[in-house]
């Protein structure tokens, strides 16, 4: 589940979640990985509209990087439960978004130092128990706050605290394949 928000730009914001595409393996009990995980049109779109500034800011739960893959730069993008693809240092807080899976769960040391004060580095995806990291965290709330529109794509909305982020706008649209539990509080459900 992933959701888009809102930035300083226009009053157009956009919260989705987006379904990743998988290459087939050339074997059929090959197991699909994040690497192989290409984006989609839709993570491109999301790219051009914020680069255009007609959709502010990306706010997303899923851990495969494919906004980043897209180009989505990081400065318009809170990621939420982490990403399979990025460690931070502990030290200096450098992020390094790689091309492979940097392994880890609730921010376990990697084996890799930071380039810059020569900090551990640490994977960055969450765990059940670990807490929302704040930065992303506190980015997604003030631009849901400030959205004139929100816009989920492709989330439940179940997942809390950050399902509920869309209430936070004006108003919030939804476009999901199954009902969420806040479709009768959307301007609109697709």
């Amino acid at each position: 589940s992933t959701e888009e928000s809102t930035e300083t730009a226009p009053s157009t914001d956009c919260s989705t979640d987006t379904t990743t595409n998988t290459t087939k393996q050339a074997s059929s009990s090959a197991e699909p990985s994040f690497a192989d995980a290409k984006p989609t049109l839709t993570h491109y779109a999301i790219t051009r509209l914020t680069n255009l500034n007609h959709l502010a800011h990306c706010i997303t739960q899923n851990v495969d990087g494919l906004h980043r893959r897209s180009g989505l730069p990081r400065s318009r993008h809170s990621i939420l439960h982490g990403c399979v693809f990025t460690e931070k240092c502990e030290t200096c807080s450098t992020e390094y978004f790689r091309d492979f899976d940097v392994g880890g769960l609730s921010f376990q040391t990697t084996g890799r130092i930071c380039i810059h004060c020569h900090g551990q580095l640490r994977d960055t995806v969450l765990d059940w128990e670990d807490e929302l990291p704040e930065e992303d965290w506190s980015m997604a709330q003030v631009q849901c706050d400030q959205a004139d529109l929100v816009i989920t794509l492709g989330t439940s909305l179940r997942i809390e605290p950050a399902g509920s982020l869309p209430l936070r706008a004006k108003q919030f649209v939804i476009v999901n394949l199954q009902p969420t539990p806040y479709d009768g509080n959307a301007a609109f459900a697709i």
